[in-house]
């Protein structure tokens, strides 16, 4: 490796949260560098050898940094980054992360927990992946979890059918800051990068050591999803969420402050 390790900021989660919208914004500012693909679902590859893993594939994801222009004297080199949702949720890819970049800044953005589920079912759903109703998705369904399948995936843990899962952000934030300081990791709300893309795109420029933006991105859509037909999301269901979601809301209150709490 030229300069290891090459990648210094991960956007870590959350899916259904505008992570795509984000990484589509840095797309667009020539100081930051941008892996090719947007989800590059290496740290969640239960596949690799992590006893002593090889980040040649990893590496090749990114432009070569010693094929790019050299940075003016007093310029900071461009911070080089990609934006993989899972990474908040699925056991070890945190831990991963750490073990490859100590000082890796990561990026989370918290969506509405009820709203997520919601979109993150939408999206199963659209797939053809999931044949189940919403209400009963998060009620029985949640036990899918816990079933062998061919995939030996982790116990507990499910790429398609974690509906509610996902939105224990509280559990999954206190294990983020086991592992980082809080100085790495930035907190935001997904909704904010909807309503005010200018200054969360600012706090993210700050946080990586980038100036202020000169000239303003033309808005992007960030809750972006497939329609559904015959199905809404209901307020039984919803307060049916919200309750389950209320102690871990106050646990990441505690953590990240009460504006990273669902409102």
């Amino acid at each position: 490796m030229a300069e290891p390790p090459w990648v210094n900021f991960v956007i870590a989660g959350v899916q259904k949260g505008g992570t795509t919208a984000l990484f589509d914004y840095l797309s667009e500012m020539g100081d930051v560098a941008l892996s090719r693909v947007k989800e590059t679902h290496f740290f969640d590859d239960d596949a690799r050898g992590w006893a002593a893993p090889d980040y040649t594939d990893y590496h090749a994801l990114f432009d070569d940094p010693a094929a790019a222009p050299r940075p003016r004297p007093k310029e900071p080199r461009r911070p080089r980054g990609e934006a993989t949702p899972i990474y908040l949720y699925w056991p070890n890819a945190l831990e991963r992360i750490c073990a490859y970049n100590p000082a890796m800044r990561l990026i989370v953005l918290l969506r509405d927990p009820v709203e997520r589920a919601w979109s993150h079912w939408r999206m199963e759903r659209a797939r053809g992946v999931e044949a189940h109703p919403f209400a009963w998705c998060i009620r029985e369904g949640r036990m899918r979890l816990f079933e062998n399948d061919v995939q030996n995936r982790p116990w507990g843990v499910h790429r398609e059918f974690s509906y509610v899962e996902r939105g224990f952000y509280g559990e999954q934030l206190e294990r983020l800051f086991g592992l980082f300081p809080p100085r790495q990791v930035l907190v935001l709300r997904s909704e904010s990068l909807r309503d005010d893309p200018a200054a969360t795109l600012g706090a993210v420029r700050a946080f990586l050591g980038l100036r202020k933006l000169k000239t303003p991105l033309a808005a992007r859509e960030v809750f972006v999803g497939p329609e559904v037909e015959d199905s809404e999301l209901t307020a039984e269901d919803a307060a049916f969420l919200r309750a389950l979601y209320a102690r871990d809301q106050a646990r990441l209150a505690d953590l990240a402050g009460d504006e990273a709490a669902a409102r």
